[in-house]
């Protein structure tokens, strides 16, 4: 009886509230584009003006090329430290007010939708894991996208009805045909009666403490969905390990800096929680793109719905342990972010449609090809003129200077996620090697979805390790108490 009664409860509270977007402040918006075109303007201004006295001192055209050089090393030095301290800031920002913030809970009932395929070596310690999330009104959903395995088996084995931690629990299988993910995250969310729904992973194990961190941020009628924290389970190789690092530093510092804004640009696959009101506005999950997740919060966020980020809500996902598997998975992640941004290009060139969502689109524009492109040609330079010039130990303290750079954000993120200190030693070579790599990978991507040449969705097969052994799993996730 009290359970049945704190669900009514919040069910009250949640009919009672507003649950529409936040409208727009047109004018607001066209006088932030004319202040950050002019602020632009005077920048580009005064690049031109210190650096002109360099192209006279060679004749012309070696002149040129000088000055041509010297300009773009200026802006990649400007670009490089504007972001790393701008992300830095905003994500000090947003972890400093997230720890002083005080919020109710809120318990309102959700789906968690699983959609699967292939999955037979993990879907059972995925379902365990969402059994012991301490949150008293939830239900499981998995959705059987078509497996050839014994996915469908194994889902079949954990339907009815489980003893959680704080209530009974239902998990309810969904067999359909293939049609991929975004298909199946739909079909999923067209069976909950729920109001609110949590779509994942099927390799994903979520932390008990997911859903009562997550919901909370609905209180806020404006939030349209909740962007989770996303760590690597299957660490102790080298591999892996740069991987943890990089979620930590690559993707996670951005997420909460973007949170500080409540914008947070992808909300990742393997954990986003929404409020089914924002899914019906911005048309569900769509198929015309490889980065889905990209798509539906760029969607979301044309609504003017707000969306926050809970470092606490933690999905662990095993990452590729094999070079080609994650070659593979950032080809994919990169020509499915570029189409997301063809399809709502519109907002790159007009401003006044949706200034922040503009803002959004030009730094995804500027993760995807710009920082690529200037970091795989940067070294390139570098390499260059320690060959051909006597500047070999200048081009060394560049690299020294940014070798410490990496050290430093590597730090901050590691203490503000109370990860574990070891991958801190991994960004001696993370940037040099590793992010190198990725971004010609995304270089050769770039090029690809520009030229129109097909592509498959190059499904990573699953090896089940992490969930199989508590070495990389448990590793984990002590790190992230």
């Amino acid at each position: 009886m009290a359970r049945k009664q704190l669900i009514e409860k919040y069910q009250i509270a949640l009919d009672n509230r507003e649950t529409q977007p936040p409208h727009r402040d047109i004018a607001k918006e066209k006088l932030r584009t004319i202040i950050i075109s002019g602020i632009l303007s005077v920048v580009l201004i005064l690049v031109i003006i210190f650096t002109l006295p360099y192209s006279s001192t060679i004749p012309s055209i070696e002149g040129l090329l000088v000055y041509a050089s010297i300009v773009a090393l200026f802006i990649f030095l400007f670009v490089l430290l504007f972001r790393y301290f701008g992300i830095l800031i905003f994500a000090y920002l947003f972890i400093t007010r997230y720890s002083v913030e005080e919020s109710e809970d809120f318990y309102p009932f959700v789906s968690i939708i699983v959609p699967v395929y292939n999955e037979g070596k993990v879907i059972a310690s995925s379902i365990d894991s969402l059994l012991a999330i301490d949150y008293p009104n939830f239900e499981i959903i998995v959705v059987n996208d078509g497996s050839t395995d014994d996915t469908a088996k194994v889902a079949e084995t954990k339907v009815g009805y489980h003893d959680g931690i704080s209530s009974r629990v239902k998990v309810s299988l969904i067999n359909k045909p293939n049609g991929g993910k975004s298909k199946a995250l739909n079909a999923g969310i067209q069976y909950s009666e729920a109001d609110f729904v949590l779509c994942m992973d099927g390799d994903s194990q979520l932390s008990p403490s997911t859903l009562k961190m997550g919901m909370r941020h609905f209180i806020d009628p404006a939030v349209g969905a909740v962007a989770g924290n996303v760590k690597v389970e299957n660490r102790k190789k080298i591999l892996t390990d740069l991987q943890a690092l990089e979620y930590v530093e690559g993707l996670n510092m951005p997420r909460s800096a973007q949170g500080f804004i409540r914008s947070v640009n992808i909300i990742p696959g393997p954990i986003g929680i929404f409020r089914k009101v924002a899914l019906r506005d911005a048309g569900y999950y769509s198929s015309d793109t490889f980065a889905e997740d990209a798509d539906l919060t760029l969607k979301i966020l044309e609504r003017n719905w707000k969306i926050n980020y809970e470092p606490n809500a933690i999905a662990y996902t095993e990452a590729p342990e094999k070079l080609h598997n994650l070659l593979k998975q950032r080809y994919r992640w990169t020509r499915g972010i570029l189409q997301a941004i063809r399809k709502h290009k519109k907002l790159i060139y007009n401003p006044t449609v949706n200034f922040n969502n503009t803002l959004i689109l030009w730094s995804m524009v500027y993760e995807a090809i710009i920082w690529p492109g200037m970091n795989v040609l940067s070294n390139l330079f570098f390499i260059f003129v320690a060959v051909f010039t006597n500047m070999s130990a200048l081009v060394f303290l560049w690299w020294f200077a940014i070798l410490i750079l990496d050290m430093m954000a590597a730090v901050y993120c590691v203490a503000a996620e109370k990860e574990e200190f070891r991958l801190v030693l991994y960004s001696l070579f993370y940037r040099l090697v590793f992010i190198l790599l990725i971004d010609i990978t995304k270089g050769m991507a770039t090029v690809e979805e520009f030229l129109g040449i097909e592509m498959t969705w190059g499904k990573i097969e699953r090896t089940g390790t992490a969930a199989a052994t508590p070495d990389g799993s448990q590793q984990a996730k002590k790190a992230s108490k």
